[in-house]
């Protein structure tokens, strides 16, 4: 059988041939699939995107056209794909529902600490040569300090073991709060959690037309002056207008993100600098820096993570190929 994969980094090509254990015939594409380089898919029996592959009807319709019923996706989210479309023209979808939680949790943490600890601004002036220890600099301890998590499904747990086990309070706000984790974290509604936390960590699924700027202008009010927010989850969760506002007022002290609006037209390129950024909001949130830390969404972009999001894509390619379907189909 054989399977085009779009937005293959080079670094990973080894593992796609590695964990190829059904001699799969791979034509693996660098760029993210879109209506342009969708013509790769030709003369394949499936096709097998990622996070900022656009899916979109147009392109859908040409893949349906080229005799392919699988569009199978290596991210547990599955946003930038066109649902209805696929639905009309008879594509199964489907999904890794999960890969190593440690890879975002890890990163989510290290953002969170960092800026914590200030030491972005304190490493951004020490590169320029001073030395001085600011006042700024003056932080807390997070073994005696309150950290929230927004999301408690395995990601979110993950963090929170990861906080827990360095001392620190955890409180967590998820809509169906798990007693197994009691131990680990206090389940408190959102706007507790924002009220209490110095560190507030987002881990929420998008649901498009139903959480778009869940953290907007009303929650950075809610939180402390000197509390840290990090968002590796979408960047459609957050008002990236009122976050740039509440860091200019004040209100908060710090934006880490892996994650932005419109991913697309920046993710995999080199901008001469950042005011070739499409996108003004990320344009005025990387103009922050320190108090504002971005990374081009390599979250998941770890060894155990990516040989998850291969490993189960090819067994939902083995299923599907076999029986027609799959268990992480998406209906």
């Amino acid at each position: 059988m054989k399977i085009v994969c779009y937005g293959v980094r080079p670094i990973e090509e080894l593992y796609f041939h590695r964990l190829n254990q059904d001699n799969y015939e791979l034509k693996l594409v660098p760029d993210f699939m879109n209506d342009e380089n969708v013509a790769e898919a030709q003369g394949m029996d499936a096709v097998l995107i990622r996070g900022n592959c656009a899916a979109t009807a147009d392109n859908l319709a040409k893949i349906a056209s080229y005799g392919i019923k699988y569009v199978f996706t290596r991210t547990v989210g599955f946003n930038h794909i066109d649902l209805t479309a696929a639905k009309e023209l008879g594509l199964q979808i489907a999904r890794v529902p999960n890969y190593s939680p440690y890879a975002v949790a890890e990163l989510a943490m290290t953002l969170g600490m960092q800026m914590f600890r200030s030491t972005s601004t304190v490493v951004a002036n020490t590169a320029e040569g001073n030395f001085r220890v600011l006042p700024s600099y003056f932080s807390k301890e997070i073994h005696s300090s309150t950290v929230g998590i927004v999301g408690a499904g395995k990601i979110g747990i993950a963090e929170a073991k990861l906080y827990h086990g360095m001392g620190a309070k955890v409180l967590a706000y998820d809509p169906f709060p798990n007693d197994r984790f009691k131990d680990i974290v206090e389940f408190v509604s959102l706007e507790e959690l924002l009220d209490q936390s110095d560190i507030v960590s987002v881990h929420v699924p998008y649901f498009p037309g139903k959480n778009e700027n869940m953290f907007n202008a009303e929650s950075f009010k809610l939180m402390k002056n000197s509390a840290i927010f990090v968002n590796t989850a979408r960047g459609e969760l957050v008002d990236h207008q009122a976050v740039i506002e509440a860091i200019k007022q004040g209100e908060i002290a710090g934006y880490a993100a892996d994650v932005f609006v419109a991913e697309k037209d920046i993710m995999g390129k080199e901008f001469a600098s950042i005011n070739e950024l499409p996108n003004p909001q990320v344009q005025a949130l990387a103009a922050l820096y320190p108090k504002v830390l971005l990374t081009p969404h390599v979250g998941s972009f770890t060894e155990p993570a990516l040989e998850d999001m291969i490993s189960i894509s090819f067994k939902n390619f083995a299923d599907s190929f076999a029986t027609g379907t799959n268990a992480n189909v998406i209906e």
